[in-house]
């Protein structure tokens, strides 16, 4: 009888963005640190990141998790991030939506009311505060990357747009940042597909024109995201609200706001003067569902103003699922797949 291969999955969301988060089926990978260990994925195996977003178990706009034994002793687990577009280092949505998977697995037991703990991302040590009450996890805050300005107030022509103003963001990944209303957005669900056809419109528009290095990590590749910025509101003192949408690929609008993309929005709003530290940012999406960036401190390296924030928001369980694989399903194509499946828990 030929042996069948699964893979286990729960699935979650956070802000309408779903994380499947592979907790067993997948053999051991080589590396000594999580980074290594993506680094193997994206270079020896990438079958599994296109096995869980393309047809049929998955869809591109969905992101995956794998977690993995975590290099560092401190950290509790640790997680490789997968998405239509690759490997990104760090994303607030899928740390939130692991935290949470940590948490339901038992791998950190649930505490009631505050706990805290860490995760190993390729980007290195994330710390996590859960928010536990009555057995459920309300809130997951996590740390975001350092974010910067790189460019501010550039302009492009963009074909069958017109100049369009961006200012640029480093926040795990290099972000244009444009203004919604001035491309006539309102940032309503309505607005959705063609929201991305202009966003991919102004990134390829970007990517042909120039290129960015980040000031320590040096060339992270082309710039590949971007996120629509609406007006900002005070709701109170010290806490301001916007619409937002983040595009990340050809076709996908973000069902979520995005953790890098709030990352980037503070790290703007810092460099235009409009927020301090201790204040916060709740970006809202075309769903209605929101994150919560809080600006926590900002320091000076070289020419860049260097915005340390956290982000917070809840992930939902969806689905504990056993996918089949399998093979001679012509549906299916195990290439880079083979070697690193198996029946032993991934963690």
């Amino acid at each position: 009888m030929k042996q069948e291969l699964t893979i286990q999955l729960m699935d979650t969301h956070a802000g309408g963005d779903v994380s499947r988060i592979v907790t067993s089926g997948i053999g051991p990978l080589p590396g000594d640190s999580v980074r290594a260990q993506m680094e193997y994925l994206r270079d020896d195996a990438d079958g599994l990141r296109k096995l869980l977003l393309e047809e049929p178990y998955g869809i591109p706009e969905m992101s995956v998790d794998l977690l993995v034994p975590p290099s560092n002793p401190r950290a509790a687990a640790g997680y490789i991030i997968m998405e239509v577009m690759g490997y990104p280092i760090y994303s607030g949505s899928n740390t939130i939506c692991t935290a949470t998977a940590v948490l339901e697995a038992g791998i950190v037991p649930k505490k009631e009311g505050k706990q805290s703990f860490l995760l190993e991302s390729p980007a290195g040590l994330v710390r996590i505060e859960a928010l536990v009450k009555n057995g459920v996890v309300e809130a997951i805050t996590c740390e975001g990357l350092p974010s910067y300005i790189h460019t501010h107030r550039a302009s492009i022509n963009v074909p069958s747009i017109g100049t369009v103003i961006y200012s640029v963001a480093y926040s795990g990944g290099f972000y244009a940042l444009v203004d919604a209303e001035s491309l006539g957005f309102g940032l309503t669900l309505n607005e959705e597909r063609r929201l991305a056809h202009v966003a991919q419109a102004i990134v390829e528009a970007i990517q042909a024109e120039r290129s960015f290095s980040h000031y320590t990590l040096g060339d992270v590749g082309r710039l590949p995201f971007l996120h629509f910025m609406g007006p900002i509101q005070q709701i109170a003192e010290g806490y301001y609200r916007s619409r937002s949408a983040t595009y990340v690929h050809p076709g996908v609008i973000c069902r979520s706001t995005t953790g890098t993309g709030t990352s980037a929005r503070l790290a703007l709003m810092n460099y235009e003067g409009l927020i301090r530290p201790g204040e916060k940012l709740e970006t809202v999406s075309l769903r209605e569902t929101s994150f919560v960036g809080e600006f926590s401190a900002v320091k000076q390296e070289g020419e860049y103003q260097v915005v340390k924030n956290s982000i917070t928001g809840r992930s939902y369980v969806i689905a504990r699922s056993d996918v089949v694989v399998n093979c001679d399903d012509s549906m299916v194509n195990c290439d880079g797949l083979r070697h690193i499946l198996g029946n032993c828990p991934s963690f």
